[in-house]
């Protein structure tokens, strides 16, 4: 028995109303070339798994229910002898979050963890990487309400990636400030 799924709030939203105003604004001449959300990867390092793997776990654990899918442990490229990092170690964990996950995640961001940060002015505008993906680091994981505070014994901070099929930086800027993502401005700056 199959179950019909919603579709997610953002991405209803996008398909009704962004897309077309986004053609309209980028002058972009098929409704195809609209930039849209491709994939969302949230990375979070745990160096202190060297000398403890259980670190390791309970990141996992903490972005398994962030993301709300498993979480792979990355491993070192390269041997440093300072850190005491060995080749193949496993020193972080990652998820890459496709489909409407994505856009679960993404709304999630928008209007409760964000909005949980303190003392928030904004995120940095100049964060693109030149082929219109974003790339911003939260310093906690506690703004998440899946976290439970009782249960953390440290925080740890996280890379979040949002690749989008944009060709430029302004356009995934364009991309990003419709869906009203905080970005950094001269009226916040006051």
């Amino acid at each position: 028995m199959t179950t019909a799924q919603t579709m997610p709030r953002l991405k209803a939203v996008y398909n009704e109303s962004i897309k077309a105003s986004l053609k309209e604004e980028l002058e972009l001449g098929n409704i195809m070339e609209v930039p849209t959300l491709t994939k969302i990867v949230v990375n979070m390092g745990v160096g202190e798994a060297i000398l403890n793997s259980k670190n390791l776990e309970q990141a996992m654990d903490d972005l398994a229910l962030i993301a709300g899918q498993k979480p792979v442990a990355t491993k070192a490229k390269n041997s440093i002898a300072s850190f005491k990092v060995r080749e193949g170690n496993a020193i972080g964990t990652k998820v890459t979050l496709r489909g409407n996950q994505m856009w679960e995640f993404f709304d999630r961001l928008l209007t409760l963890a964000i909005p949980r940060i303190r003392d928030f002015r904004g995120l940095n505008p100049k964060s693109f990487d030149g082929a219109g993906n974003y790339t911003f680091g939260l310093t906690e994981q506690l703004m998440f309400p899946e976290i439970n505070y009782d249960t953390v014994e440290k925080t740890r901070g996280m890379d979040i990636t949002i690749v989008t099929s944009a060709r430029t930086n302004e356009e995934g800027k364009k991309l990003l400030e419709a869906f009203n993502f905080p970005f950094k401005g001269e009226r916040q700056a006051q």
